[in-house]
């Protein structure tokens, strides 16, 4: 009887030490998600709120816009959330990638901005220099924002590149950079076309962008996203950080920092 009584006591031992694994197993898993920028501000929320739920979030900060993506398909992160599905789509292609949307976060148009003395559109001279993106996707959606800006004329391609022009009255100098150094560019550039990360990262007031890029239906392809391996898609953690991120709280604080330059897209509806 004691030796059964031994037996029985040194298996309870055994089961609660393997469900207190369990548990602490979940709460140290730490998902790593890329970004790009160091604006870290709305992540720092959803990390606060995801500790509430045993999840533990560590951002891994990138300084261009291929190494995320290559990061997520060698496994070196688990998700990564600084691209539009745009430009995954064509990262996939060039790359046999096999990364997928799992949700998304927000839209942020691209703007214009002027360099020394250019407040406005008009200020654009004859032969001035306008900086843009090298990467062939914020390229062409910059050659399109110039083109709806009127500055100049494009193809009508879906995404158009520098030999799409059809039309620069103006003869301006366009020149591709890579999209980190835009911002740094209106030292000398009339105006450069920059997305919105490297507009925070560079603290530009996109209040005072001389062109704005409008907000309709076709804004849909620059809807920014969560991305993970496909493999990992239906992934319960991923998923429920993505239910974070899609909250009224988050919206707020999109709200306080950017005010309308950043819009929650997850539940947007364009026209």
């Amino acid at each position: 009887m004691k030796k059964v009584l031994l037996a029985i006591a040194a298996l309870f031992v055994v089961i609660t030490l393997a469900a207190c694994g369990a548990k602490s197993g979940s709460s140290d898993k730490t998902v790593k998600v890329g970004v790009v920028g160091t604006d870290d501000r709305i992540w720092n929320s959803i990390i606060e709120q995801a500790k509430k739920k045993d999840i533990n979030i560590k951002l891994v900060h990138f300084t261009d816009y291929d190494q995320p993506n290559a990061a997520l398909k060698s496994g070196q992160i688990d998700l990564n959330a600084f691209q539009h599905q745009y430009f995954l789509d064509q990262w996939n292609k060039a790359n046999k990638g096999n990364i997928v949307s799992i949700g998304d976060t927000l839209l942020a148009p691209i703007r214009l901005y002027g360099g020394t003395g250019v407040t406005k559109l008009s200020d654009i001279k004859k032969n001035a220099q306008i900086v843009i993106p090298n990467d062939p996707t914020n390229e062409g959606r910059a050659l399109t924002l110039l083109a709806t800006a009127g500055l100049i004329k494009v193809k009508d391609t879906a995404l158009p590149t520098p030999n799409d022009i059809s039309s620069n009255p103006l003869n301006l100098k366009i020149v591709p950079v890579d999209a980190a150094q835009t911002a740094r560019q209106l030292k000398s550039a009339a105006a450069a076309v920059i997305n919105d990360s490297t507009a925070s990262d560079a603290k530009l007031d996109k209040t005072k962008a001389v062109f704005v890029e409008p907000v309709n239906k076709a804004s849909k392809q620059w809807i920014n996203i969560i991305a993970a391996d496909k493999k990992n898609a239906n992934n319960k953690t991923y998923k429920e950080i993505v239910k974070i991120y899609q909250t009224q709280k988050t919206k707020d604080l999109l709200k306080k920092y950017y005010g309308d330059t950043e819009i929650p897209a997850w539940d947007i509806k364009l026209k």
